[in-house]
């Protein structure tokens, strides 16, 4: 059912009609409340991207540490849904705790797209409290974040709330076709899987001399959330986990058994003390390897792709305009493609209003995981196995945050000197 014939039937009462066992909380015409917390590009796209899922959903609250973002976002999405933004000055919450005031302003839906190393204190507390969730990835900086997280996944299955991952990939119509393809066999069994994510910097770090004075760390680091571990948890953590996501879902998301990869900051920037580029080589049972290489540096060949290899062939995703398949079985995506981002949101309100919830959370976390490893292993210059993986105690992101307060930047990963924990 197309979204369209979705809007008809909620607006004719079809959907219920003779089936009052799959009716949620949430009648056909019923208002659904969104409250966004992290208001900067992504969070304001997910935000229209709600509102434009359901008839009935409305924006009542919104939440960020810098109030002018509040400003910007709620400007763009009044241009795009008018009336659907419902803010009242008084929903409008600014702070590190500003999420919890949020979620406690009656909201039914929260999107949560601050950097990731708030993500699981804030998933957390949305689901204690009762929230359906579109959560952003990643799901969590370190492994003892991802472990909170998997507890808070199991209490929205007992709680029977939506939990729906920022991995867009997942609901891509062309890339779905393409991995019930390989999974039917297309291209036989599998031998290898090559992923890249080479791409710009996303987001610079400025120089020291253009830090306002008086700006206390927390808040200058939070500004330039991307180029500090504690907040993004590394490139491969943050925007080549896409990449590393897919890997996972080739390998049905079954954990790999050890992995060796290299990385580091060649070109330099200041204050921040993240790597620029990553090559991990993860191990998967019967010797069937999976490899994945991402670069943020202007000036440099730039790709995003997938080299998926089987014995009967290759299946190849973003050469070209559709993925393909080459060899015994080949094969050319004819379908029509979708906006994934939109399809993530108009599948979870749809299972809102069918009382039908979604849960990505044992997949969002493996993927996650997964990326995490890789990065240790950069980190560390050693081979790094699951059950380090799982049992490993460090932790990124500090256990008390004062907004003016000051915060030392760990040093940069040196391989072979810094030790895994």
């Amino acid at each position: 059912m197309d979204l369209t014939q979705r809007r008809d039937l909620l607006k004719s009462g079809a959907l219920i009609i003779g089936a009052p066992a799959v009716l949620s909380a949430f009648q056909a015409s019923k208002s659904i409340k969104v409250g966004l917390v992290g208001c900067g590009g992504r969070g304001t796209g997910a935000a229209s991207q709600a509102l434009k899922a359901d008839d009935f959903s409305n924006l009542t609250a919104v939440a960020d540490v810098f109030p002018e973002r509040i400003d910007d976002s709620l400007a763009s999405l009044k241009k795009i849904h008018g009336e659907k933004v419902k803010v009242e000055t008084a929903n409008m919450f600014v702070g590190l705790d500003a999420y919890e005031k949020l979620i406690d302003s009656g909201v039914d839906v929260v999107i949560l797209a601050t950097p990731p190393g708030f993500r699981p204190s804030q998933l957390r507390y949305a689901i204690e409290k009762g929230k359906h969730v579109f959560c952003e990835k990643p799901m969590a900086v370190d492994v003892p974040g991802i472990r909170h997280v998997m507890e808070t996944s199991k209490m929205a299955k007992e709680k029977n709330l939506s939990l729906v991952a920022g991995f867009c990939w997942r609901y891509s119509s062309h890339i779905i076709e393409t991995f019930s393809k390989i999974k039917d066999g297309s291209i036989g069994d599998l031998i290898a899987y090559y992923g890249t994510y080479y791409t710009n910097p996303v987001k610079p770090m400025p120089p020291a001399d253009t830090r306002p004075a008086g700006m206390s760390d927390v808040e200058w680091q939070i500004r330039n959330w991307y180029n500090f571990q504690w907040l993004c948890g590394d490139s491969l953590v943050e925007q080549a986990i896409h990449t590393v996501d897919k890997v996972a879902w080739a390998f049905n998301d079954a954990p790999p058994v050890s992995c060796v990869a290299t990385g580091g900051r060649q070109i330099p920037a200041e204050g921040g003390n993240i790597y620029d580029h990553f090559s991990v080589n993860y191990l998967y049972p019967n010797n069937v390897r999976a490899f994945v290489s991402s670069r943020q540096i202007e000036g440099c060949y730039n790709e995003n792709a997938d080299y998926i290899m089987g014995t009967k062939g290759q299946a190849i995703i973003g050469r070209g305009p559709n993925p393909r398949i080459v060899g015994e079985n080949p094969w050319t995506f004819a379908g029509q493609k979708y906006d994934m981002y939109q399809k993530e949101h108009d599948d979870l309100f749809a299972g809102i209003r069918k009382g039908t919830p979604l849960n990505d959370g044992e997949r969002m976390c493996t993927s996650t995981l997964l990326g995490i490893m890789g990065r240790m292993a950069a980190y560390t210059g050693q081979q790094i196995t699951w059950e380090q993986v799982m049992n490993s105690q460090h932790r990124l992101f500090p256990e008390k945050l004062e907004w003016s307060g000051k915060l030392s930047v760990d040093p940069m990963p040196l391989p072979g000197r810094t030790k895994f924990v």
